[in-house]
Parts: structure tokens; sequence; C-alpha cells
């Protein structure tokens, strides 16, 4: 596990969004939102403090882990589509965390959302067009604390090594709260002919897998959170097998680059 860069880290908490519709849980069971038996990155180690300034967390209230996200465009924040859930109330949104155990640390931002839009072409019970934009209800203040990040220009190529960070839970899934510390891990970006192997007829031109031969990746509670290569945001964790880290059943992502225009065009169009 490459240390992560240092920087700075941002932390979503959240209690509730206001809209037509709010975030919370995925409803399928291999979607990577997380439930009340939610397990997260497995076999990562704990982030450089205030290294991940993108990084972000919903919650529906103290120490409980819905979904990960990640800050665009200010005032964007990006996360899983699977994240959203109808009838949930406003969000109280902190940014600049880095031990979600304290109440309160310094550097933080708070914000609520005031918009969540997912993409047309989101699918249910399938897993494509994962992804959901949730509007602040202010610009950020870029500090090293809160740092927004942007999409990559380009889709990785199998061999790509990049970096996922979210929530941690033990190779044994246990009922948990949310951990004390960020984590951070090293995956590799698979060929397409490997990811649809792995997983016949289910994965779309939108889609990317990504893991390792160490039993490490992401799992439920990390839905919706970044993965960076080479300092650009490529992903969102999406989806995967259960249970987590599987020998050959490798995770998937969301691939930001097949996303670009949508997400620039609604960014503005809702500005």
């Amino acid at each position: 596990m490459k240390t992560a860069t240092r920087a700075s880290l941002v932390w979503v908490l959240s209690k509730n969004i206001s809209n037509t519709q709010g975030l919370g849980p995925g409803a399928a069971e291999n979607t990577r939102a997380a439930d009340g038996t939610s397990s997260r990155l497995v076999n990562g180690t704990d982030c450089e403090r205030h290294s991940r300034p993108r990084q972000g967390a919903l919650l529906p209230g103290p120490n409980k882990l819905y979904c990960g996200a990640v800050l665009g465009d200010s005032p964007w924040l990006l996360t899983a589509a699977r994240c959203r859930k109808q009838g949930v109330g406003v969000f109280r949104i902190h940014l600049g965390h880095h031990c979600l155990s304290r109440i309160c640390e310094s550097g933080q931002q708070l914000f609520q959302g005031i918009k969540s839009i997912p993409h047309p072409g989101c699918s249910h019970p399938g897993h494509s067009s994962d992804l959901t934009l949730i509007k602040l209800n202010k610009r950020i203040r870029e500090t090293l604390h809160v740092r927004p990040i942007s999409i990559s220009s380009h889709c990785p190529s199998a061999g790509t090594s990049c970096l996922v960070s979210g929530g941690k839970q033990p190779a044994v899934p246990r009922v948990t709260t949310f951990p004390r510390v960020l984590q951070c891990l090293n995956i590799t970006v698979l060929s397409d002919d490997r990811c649809k192997t792995a997983y016949p007829n289910q994965i779309g031109d939108t889609m990317l897998c990504a893991g390792d031969q160490a039993g490490r990746d992401s799992c439920k509670g990390d839905s919706g959170g970044p993965v960076v290569c080479s300092g650009s945001l490529q992903g969102l964790v999406s989806w995967g097998d259960l249970p987590c880290t599987q020998p050959n059943r490798p995770g998937v992502y969301t691939n930001l680059r097949r996303f670009s225009k949508w997400t620039q065009d609604t960014m503005q169009s809702n500005s």
C-alpha cells in the first residue's frame, strides 16, 4: 500500500438532504452502499492525515456510513446513483474532517445539500450510469483541508495503479460503526476482457474493474467514493460480488470519463 500523497481531506457528514429525492443506501445486495451489516474498505491502511482533500462520506446519523462521495467543481459533489433514497430530509454537510469520531475539527466547513440529480441512464436492478450529482447550498472555501478534484481527461489503461479511499472493515465482516480514520488502498485497473470474464453480460462501457491478488478491495459502505489515478478523478466505487475480496471477483467502478460532458452540462444548467 503506497502512502497517500500529502494534501488535505474532506469528509461529508450528513443527516438529511433537501430535494424531491434524497440520498440513502443502495437497494441491490451487491451494490457497495452500506446497510445494517455494512462492510467497507477491506485491508486498507490509514490515509496520511489530510491527504485526500476531495473525499466525502454520506451518513444518516452519527457513526453510520451509507456511502462515499467526492468533491468536484464547487459547489458540487459526485456520488453513486444508488446512494439516493426517497423521503430523506435535509443533509447537513461537514467538509474538512479526517477523523469522523470527532464532532468538530479545525478547518471544517459546514454546508447543506440543496439538490441531487441522478444520471438519467441509471438502471435498476442493473448497474449502468451509477452517478448522482449533489449541489451544496454555497461554494466551498478552498483550503488545505477542503479542495476539489477534476475528472480525468482519458480512460485508464489496464495495469494502471489507482488509489481508492473510504471506510474500513476487517476481512471478516461484522456489524460496526464508522471507522475512526479514513482508509486508503491501492488497486490495479484490469482489462475489459478480464472484467467481462468475471461478470458475464453485466459489464458496460461506463464501468471499469480494479483489484489485486492480495485481498484488497472496496466494499459496502464505500459506494460513491473516489478512485484517483495519477492525481485525477477516474471513477466512483459502484458494485461487486459479496462477500468482497473473492478471488477473480474484482470491484466494479463507474468510469467518470464517460460522463464528463453530462456532468459539466448538468452543473452549468443548474448553477
